[in-house]
Order: C-alpha cells, then sequence, then structure tokens
C-alpha cells in the first residue's frame, strides 16, 4: 500500500520529512530551512529537491518564490493518499483521523457487499474463501491483518465497481490504523473468523441484506474493540 519508505535514500528523505510535517514537528506555514535540512539529512540537495516534489504532489508542501519551500495547511494534504495515512498513524495513533475513517468504511462496505452479492463470481468466492483460511490459520496478528486486508479487499473487488475497487487504499489504511491502535495495548479483540464468515456467506448466498447486516455487525465489532483498546475514541 506504501508507495515510500522503503525505496532507498529517496523513500527514507521523503519518510523523514513527511512524519515532521504530519507530527506537527514542522507546523503549517514553517519555512524549510533546506540547505539545513539537507546537512542534516546527509543527502544530495538533488535528492532533497525530489523528496520535496514528491511531499508537494501529496499536498504537504509548497514553494513560492521570495518564500521558500513552506508547510501548506492541513486542509490542503490529500489525506486520502496511502503515503499521508500511513504517515499520520506512524507515531501515535490519531484518534480523530480513525473515527472518521471508521464513517467512511460505514458508508462504503455496507453498500459494497449488497453489490458484491449480486455480481460475486466462483473467483470473488475462491478469493474470499482463500483470505478467510488465512485469517483463521494466522497465528500472529501481522499475518491476521493481511488476512483482514486480503478479505476486505477480495469484497471491494466482487462489487465489480472500478471506483470502488480504488477505495481499498482508504479502507486499507483503516484496517491498519485500527490494528495499531488495538494490538499495542493488551485487549483482546476476539476471534475474527465469525464474523467475517457471515459476511462471505450471505455473499455467496447472494443475499444482500444479510450481507449488509453482517457487514453491520463486523464494524460495530471493529469499533467495540477500538473502544476498548482506546476509550477515547469514540468521543466526539
Amino acid at each position: 500500500m506504501s508507495l515510500y519508505g522503503n525505496r532507498g535514500v529517496h523513500g527514507q528523505t521523503v519518510d523523514a520529512i513527511a512524519r515532521r510535517v504530519l507530527s506537527g514537528e514542522l507546523p503549517e506555514g514553517t519555512t524549510l530551512d533546506v540547505p539545513a535540512l539537507r546537512e542534516e539529512l546527509d543527502v544530495s540537495m538533488t535528492v532533497l529537491r525530489e523528496s520535496l516534489k514528491v511531499l508537494a504532489a501529496k499536498g504537504l508542501v509548497d514553494a513560492r518564490q521570495k518564500r521558500g519551500t513552506f508547510v501548506r495547511p492541513r486542509a490542503d494534504w490529500n489525506l486520502l493518499d496511502p503515503d499521508v495515512l500511513r504517515w499520520q498513524f506512524s507515531a501515535e495513533p490519531d484518534l480523530s483521523l480513525l473515527r472518521s475513517l471508521d464513517e467512511v468504511r460505514g458508508i462504503i462496505e455496507p453498500a459494497a457487499v449488497r453489490l458484491a452479492s449480486a455480481r460475486r463470481t466462483d473467483e470473488d468466492l475462491a478469493r474470499l474463501d482463500q483470505a478467510l483460511t488465512a485469517m483463521a490459520e494466522a497465528d500472529h496478528a501481522v499475518a491476521e491483518v493481511a488476512a483482514d486486508l486480503s478479505f476486505h479487499r477480495a469484497l471491494l473487488g466482487a462489487t465489480h465497481n472500478e471506483l470502488l475497487e480504488r477505495m481499498q487504499t482508504v479502507l486499507e489504511s483503516a484496517l491498519a490504523a485500527r490494528d495499531q491502535l488495538v494490538h499495542s495495548t493488551e485487549h483482546a479483540t476476539g476471534d475474527p473468523v465469525p464474523s467475517h464468515r457471515a459476511v462471505l456467506d450471505a455473499v455467496r448466498s447472494q443475499d444482500a441484506d444479510a450481507a449488509e447486516f453482517a457487514m453491520r455487525a463486523l464494524l460495530e465489532k471493529a469499533a467495540s474493540d477500538e473502544q476498548r483498546a482506546h476509550p477515547g475514541t469514540d468521543a466526539e
């Protein structure tokens, strides 16, 4: 899901600056001291300029004559960019953003499973079965989360709606953020398989109402897990 962070010096430079912006270490409106930043990060000016171009494309920074390179207001950030989402959850969980992601999931996924129920193919069901099997066999959190992502990705794919399929970047960010939030505590989340199997069984049976009901129950369970892990996540 991530585009940067594992791409050598360039990716590490993008990551380093982005995390400072997203954490508030470089507040909105701050003008960057580019020469000092280049020296601190120990990179060439070419690498630094290319990294700033990446961050500019994501809405985090901009450059103007006489002002230089500066951090743009949060309202300009591309919050749906998978890297921007990842950076925001890379340190302390952003509970407000997580609530927003949960709300997006609540809008998209119940409607998506209704479409999946009507349009799913044998190949779609096979991918869902495979993801559910991987979830049941997962023996650690990383494997469980990977299986969860595969399941929800397969559900969006089963809608055969090209735009909905593209929403996987947002939903995967929500799931990854939830994992970071929940697994950072000692609160157990219980067996995830039954709630996911209920969704799959309804999709397999092409029962759209049952699929939507099962998905809403799954999302409610996820919200409950988050609330137990961090009581502040349901605050308004």
